[in-house]
């Protein structure tokens, strides 16, 4: 799937770096001109210069071009930042057999195989998974198509907490948990190395006063501390909401864009979804009832 582009976004963080249309297409080797239509949504540029605008930028690749469903062909040489003939060069070839393992019309050779995976910095056998999905056969567990699994034990929970929970603003520190804990439970048990022993793996185990003392400190319901073997649906809705919170301020929904249309979401929109998750960010999904 090709990466979604938006002229709108590009344009905003452009101005936001006080680069002119002029500089910005010097770095990328175009015209100013032509980075005016990219902006405008009057032409786009091809999928092997995305990457160059990104670092130029200094935007992360998958923030200000997202794109959905697994990798195939194409996208891992765009995202190389290679053309069909720059790669075809790779493998010295014509670019009949590149354009046809991307189009999912043959195969590539295997002795295409190496060289091509070791230009896009992938594994041959991502590569492989690549051109399956060019194919239209999805594997599984293919390239970067593998959703992180959810936090189970308490140490990975309070991980997910700050790595999604605070986006934008500093997270508490090791010792700053220990304390509002030790504020809880009116006690000094629990120490900074306490908590960073939980983070790390290395305990994992933690008595109830602990969780929720952990629960006020990064201000959340305790039943997402429960020790249980997989999370409940309310838990796992509510740590969805956490990192769909982060994206929301990492700005990487701001290249969703409509069916049909290159937009983007308006501004009242993206207000609104703010304003939305922000309220489900400290409280859980009601539980009762539930078994």
């Amino acid at each position: 799937m090709p990466r979604q582009f938006d002229g709108s976004r590009v344009r905003a963080v452009r101005r936001g770096k006080e680069l002119s249309q002029k500089e910005l297409g010097a770095r990328v080797g175009v015209r100013g001109p032509t980075v005016a239509r990219w902006e405008n949504g009057e032409e786009f540029p091809k999928g092997e210069k995305l990457p160059g605008i990104a670092k130029a930028l200094g935007q992360d690749l998958d923030v200000l071009f997202p794109h959905d469903g697994p990798v195939d062909l194409q996208l891992l040489r765009c995202d190389a930042g290679l053309s069909v003939a720059q790669a075809s060069e790779i493998i010295n070839a014509s670019r009949v057999p590149l354009s046809n393992a991307e189009s999912g019309r043959r195969r590539l050779q295997d002795a295409y195989v190496g060289p091509l995976a070791d230009a896009y910095g992938v594994t041959t056998e991502e590569l492989l998974a690549a051109q399956d999905v060019s194919f239209g056969i999805r594997r599984v567990r293919s390239l970067r198509d593998v959703r992180p699994s959810a936090p189970r034990t308490v140490g990975e929970k309070i991980n997910y907490l700050l790595e999604h929970g605070y986006v934008g603003r500093t997270p508490p520190s090791d010792e700053q948990i220990a304390r509002a804990v030790n504020e809880h439970s009116g006690t000094a048990g629990i120490t900074a190395a306490d908590i960073a022993s939980l983070r790390s793996g290395a305990t994992t185990t933690a008595s109830d006063a602990v969780r929720a003392g952990l629960a006020h400190a990064l201000q959340v319901d305790v039943a997402l501390f429960q020790d249980d073997a997989e999370l409940s649906p309310a838990a796992g809705e509510f740590l969805e909401a956490i990192r769909f919170l982060g994206s929301i301020q990492q700005g990487q929904i701001l290249g969703l864009a409509a069916r049909g249309n290159q937009a983007g979401l308006s501004a009242g929109m993206m207000a609104k979804i703010n304003e939305v998750v922000g309220e489900l960010k400290n409280k859980l999904p009601d539980t009762h009832g539930e078994e």
